[in-house]
Order: C-alpha cells, then structure tokens, then sequence
C-alpha cells in the first residue's frame, strides 16, 4: 500500500507541476496580450525587394487564384516577385501559372518536402532581394502587408510574423481550426510581443532578412522548418516581430481526419525540438541570458490547450466525484484536492476566454464549440500516432478559392 501510494503521488506531482506551470503561462501571456497596441505608421528609408515565396504541393485547385491576388499587393511592383515553387502540378496549372505576371520554379523531388523546395528555389533565384515573403498555397495577403512588413524592416528586425487568419469559416471544425490559431496569435505573438519576447513563427504569413532565411534554411531538411528556422535565429538573438495588422488569410481544414494530420505533425516536431534544444536552451540561459531562446524551447513541449483545458476538466470532475462520494480507500491515496485542480482549471480557461477575438462571440461558435469533445479525443488520437510523424511529409489538401473579404 505504502508503495503504490507513493507511485501513485510522484506520478500525481509530475502532472500537477506540469499543468500548472503550462496554465501558469497560458494565463500570463494572455493577459499580456490584452494590452498589445497595432504598431504606428512609420516613415521609409526605401522600399525593400521582397521575394514572395509561394511553395506548393499538388495545389492545382488554389495556386492560380492564390498567385493572382499576390501580384495586387499596393506596393511598388518593381520592389517584389511573386515566385511560385510549383511541386507535382498539372501542365494545364503551370500554363495558366505562366501567363500570370509572377515567376515559375518547378522542382521535383523523391521525397517532397517544403524546406527542400524553398532551398532549390534561392539557389536558383540568386541574392538580389532584401526580404523573403512566405505564404503558403492557399494564403491570400490582405492589403499593405508587404508594406506593413516593410515598416518593421525600417524599425530593425530582421524577422517579422504577420497575423495569420481564417480564410473560411465553413464547417465546425473550420470554426475550432480558425479560433485556435487566434488563440494562439493572442498568446504566442500579441502577449510574448508585449513582455518583451519574440513572436512565434507559423511557417507562413512570415518575412525574414533574404540572406538570414537563405542561410538558415541552407541548415534545415525537416517537416517541422518554421519551428527550427525560428530557434536557430532566436539563438543567435534575432528578435521576431509581430504585425497584427498585416493579415494573411488562410484556409481552415473542416475535416477531422485533415485535423488529426495536422496535430499529429505539429506535436511530433515539437516534441523532437525540445528533446533536441532542451539542454542548449538551458546552457544559452545560464550563460548568455538568452531568455527568448529557452522559452521557445520550453513552448515546444507545452500542451495543445484544448488537451490541457480537456485534462483539467477532467481531472476536476474525477477528483470531485471522489471527495463527494467518500471513497475513502482512493481518495487516501491522492495528495491533490479537486479545489486545486479547479483552481488550474479556472486559470486555464480564463486565459482562453480571454484570448478569443470578440468576432467569435456568436451563435456559429456556440456550435461548433459543442464538437470540442470531439476535437479533444482526436488530439489524443494524435498523440498515440506521433511517432515517425516529425520524419515525413504529411500533405494537406486545399480547395477554398473564393476570393477573402478584407476587413
């Protein structure tokens, strides 16, 4: 007895240190991110040349639609290429891709993957630009976005995170997708850019120095290239801005199996990450006080929220039931009281609820709300699959092409 109620205990005190400490966190960063100001408008010194980086995957049904809205962008058309890096399309796709006022690099490879395609195309398209532009194939750019991004080159960074957003909100599961991302807009970039620290980067809707991206990306050969481009020039203290303004819309998936996919993917890179850079990320705080770095290292082994939201629900339900029926037997066994799991529970959902735009507050929401369970066991569907996930190419299929209403 005495020994499976200390088992029991240590197991207890690893989950309780762990969930609290990732509620502790998702609850400061968002309220940090209540007091995120869109940055003020800026003279130039000069208009940079943007490469805008557009590589696709089998992505026939956007890219044409896709590329044309880039070219619209108002800024001066001599200072940006729009540059389509075109990976197993049909010949009738790159003929119209053709015809448009943008330039084509098709590649090939064996074994696809984004970092490879974005390293064949620089090495073809040489040096001659200031910023490197990264969308996805189904991103569209909202208006002055090269010009926002140009501003925040003015002001001294190097890396800038433009706002991500939903494209379509279509189905349930499009609805969670898009309120997750801004969730995460809300605490990764508004709150981190608020205390100081640097934005995270999404893998798309981002601009970096030309010669930075070409150089760190030379290094990288993974499915997971934003989170490893964004520690190594986090390492070397490259501060990464947020532009909360500059919107990039981009499709929602409204299936779950393409949800499942996703999260599968993004948990098994993170989780290579901090096994990877956990003891670096320690060295480079104890040493050289990088701050920004260790906490990118520790944002990789943070729990998805709606799996900590969902665990905590749980845990306090479990608990209480317990306490309010009187097992004594099983309740003599845990140290830990439903109040306190309530306690990290409420932090939690506190910090979520006020992470979510006011335009979600509406009936639509409610319901797709209502698929979170849903959603929650899916993760932990993800979570049993991870393995080998962070090592192979996991496409997503896109084919929202109506034209974005910008606001």
């Amino acid at each position: 007895m005495g020994v499976l109620k200390l088992l029991i205990n240590s197991i207890e005190i690893v989950f309780y240190v762990y969930l609290g400490l990732a509620s502790l966190y998702v609850f400061i960063f968002a309220l940090a991110g209540l007091f995120y100001k869109n940055r003020k408008t800026v003279s130039v010194s000069e208009h940079r040349r943007f490469a805008v980086l557009i590589p696709g995957y089998k992505e026939d049904a956007v890219i044409v639609s896709v590329a044309e809205q880039a070219t619209k962008q108002d800024y001066p058309d001599e200072k940006y290429d729009v540059i389509v890096i075109a990976d197993s399309f049909s010949g009738s796709t790159l003929e119209k891709l053709r015809k448009l006022p943008i330039r084509v690099e098709v590649v090939e490879f064996e074994v696809s993957k984004k970092s490879k395609a974005l390293n064949l195309c620089m090495e073809r398209i040489g040096d001659d630009y200031d910023v490197a532009m990264i969308l996805d194939a189904d991103n569209v750019m909202g208006p002055g976005v090269l010009a926002k991004m140009n501003m925040a080159f003015e002001r001294g960074f190097t890396a800038v995170q433009g706002h991500r957003t939903a494209k379509n909100l279509n189905a349930n599961f499009a609805i969670l997708d898009a309120l997750s991302e801004e969730i995460n807009n809300h605490i990764f970039r508004k709150g981190h850019r608020v205390l100081g620290l640097s934005s995270a980067l999404i893998g798309s809707g981002m601009a970096l120095e030309y010669r930075l991206f070409k150089s760190t990306m030379a290094t990288v050969d993974s499915v997971g290239e934003d989170k490893e481009v964004e520690l190594k020039i986090i390492r070397d203290k490259h501060k990464i801005e947020y532009i909360h303004d500059a919107l990039i819309y981009d499709e929602k998936t409204s299936k779950s199996d393409v949800f499942v996919n996703q999260r599968r993917r993004w948990i098994a890179a993170q989780l290579d990450y901090f096994r990877s850079h956990f003891l670096d990320g320690l060295g480079q705080l104890l040493t050289k006080a990088n701050v920004d770095y260790f906490d990118k290292v520790i944002q990789m082994i943070m729990p998805p929220r709606i799996i900590l939201a969902g665990v905590l629900f749980i845990s306090v339900i479990v608990s209480a039931l317990f306490s309010f029926l009187s097992i004594d037997f099983i309740s003599s066994l845990f140290i830990t009281s439903y109040t306190i799991w309530l306690y990290i529970f409420a932090l939690t959902a506190i910090g979520l609820v006020i992470s979510i735009p006011v335009s979600f507050y509406n009936f639509k929401t409610f319901l797709a709300l209502l698929k979170i369970p849903h959603g929650f066991l899916l993760m932990l569907i993800s979570l049993f699959k991870i393995k080998g996930a962070s090592k192979k190419f996991l496409h997503t299929t896109h084919d929202h092409v109506e034209e974005t209403k910008h606001n």
